[in-house]
């Protein structure tokens, strides 16, 4: 129960932040670091976008680090679905980094994700914390 009225207040205090900044751009990066979340990260983001009005109220980055990097894998294994919801929300401003860590545990470079991601050599983690800092809202699907 604790719990719940944590994530009430959490949710509440994030609602007062956005709408004390009525007029300016939404800013909100998404964490995803778990592989069977990816889809359900990349839905709501295309649903914020369009939840706010369109790509020209919000700014959103996803974070991705652990697992859920290999979702982003170029190549053959590669799944379309994934790569077209990328490409759709890329189109509309989102940008996708990927944790530094991450991709040198799974041996990948940047020609072995899928386009334009940005690498992070911080970290993820580290990442998250800073765009924080820089008032973006963290929602974690």
């Amino acid at each position: 129960m604790t719990r719940i009225i944590y994530a009430l207040a959490f949710a509440m205090a994030a609602l007062f932040a956005t709408i004390s900044h009525a007029g300016e751009k939404l800013k909100v990066v998404y964490h995803v670091s778990e592989i069977e979340k990816v889809g359900f990260a990349l839905g709501n983001m295309a649903n914020h976008i369009k939840g706010v009005g369109g790509p020209e109220n919000v700014e959103l980055v996803l974070v991705v680090h652990g697992p859920a990097l290999k979702a982003f894998h170029n190549g053959v294994e590669a799944n379309p679905k994934i790569a077209e919801r990328l490409a759709a929300l890329q189109g509309d401003g989102a940008r996708f980094e990927a944790c530094g860590n991450t991709m040198n545990a799974q041996s990948v470079g940047l020609d072995d994700l899928m386009p334009n991601f940005t690498r992070r050599d911080e970290g993820g983690v580290v990442r998250i914390a800073e765009l924080q800092s820089q008032g973006y809202i963290y929602i974690r699907p």
